[in-house]
């Protein structure tokens, strides 16, 4: 939803997508302005050394800039190169032309800390030090969000959302990455990530009335629901617990 939004492909289709939603009704002046590319590093294999996640890593990145070359063909002034042995190359040269559309890019990263997370919870000596190949240093990761702060503003790169579910691997990235502001923990975001009780339970009321159920069924699944989903409260600052299946 986020990616379609502030996508500039996407600005015949904002009426037809969101015209029905608050945020359609009263539109942000950014929408439909930026060029989006996504990554999701669920996609990225952690398998292999140091080297070898470098060149997952990179294939992936290739990959996907790649596509936005062909779903951005129109837009573009020239086709995107793509440097098959350096995709910070390619990305750079990503930016590059961006600058000469007169537009900026929003860049989307979801599961920033997936294959990260992989390694760690190997718990053996071997996966710490392939840990410390992609994050330390100038590990494949760090130098990937170096490149990334590096473009910000003037250089092509507007927006950067990030999603994990990973801490320790943001603050390893600190010094690659010191620009990020961290919203999981305001009060106003506590909602974000799951259910209220209530929504819950007007989902259920109107299944079991639907599916012509007894209503003792829908007291039953809440119950039930409450007891493996409720309890959690992302914010410190809320008393409300809200409903994650994940």
């Amino acid at each position: 939803m986020l990616e379609n939004y502030y996508d500039i492909n996407q600005a015949d289709r904002f009426e037809e997508l969101f015209g029905n939603l608050a945020i359609g009704q009263t539109p942000t002046a950014e929408h439909n302005r930026y060029f989006v590319l996504k990554w999701d590093f669920s996609e990225v294999s952690a398998q292999g050394d140091g080297q070898e996640i470098k060149q997952n890593l990179y294939r992936y990145l290739n990959a996907r800039i790649s596509s936005f070359s062909d779903y951005y063909r129109d837009a573009l002034p020239v086709s995107l190169q793509i440097d098959p042995q350096d995709a910070l190359s390619s990305f750079q040269f990503l930016l590059n032309t961006i600058q000469q559309t007169g537009h900026s890019l929003y860049l989307l990263i979801d599961e920033y800390d997936n294959f990260a997370n992989e390694l760690m919870m190997g718990r053996r000596n071997t996966e710490e030090s392939r840990y410390q190949a992609i994050l330390s240093g100038e590990g494949c990761v760090k130098t990937l969000f170096k490149t990334i702060k590096a473009g910000a503003g003037r250089r092509g790169i507007a927006r950067v959302f990030i999603t994990g579910v990973s801490p320790v691997v943001m603050s390893d990235l600190t010094s690659g990455y010191n620009v990020a502001e961290n919203i999981y923990s305001l009060h106003r975001f506590n909602g974000l990530c799951g259910f209220r009780e209530d929504e819950i339970a007007t989902a259920i009321a109107r299944i079991v009335r639907e599916c012509q159920l007894p209503d003792a069924q829908a007291e039953e699944a809440l119950a039930m629901m409450r007891t493996f989903y409720n309890g959690y409260r992302f914010s410190p600052d809320t008393d409300q617990h809200i409903y994650n299946p994940t």
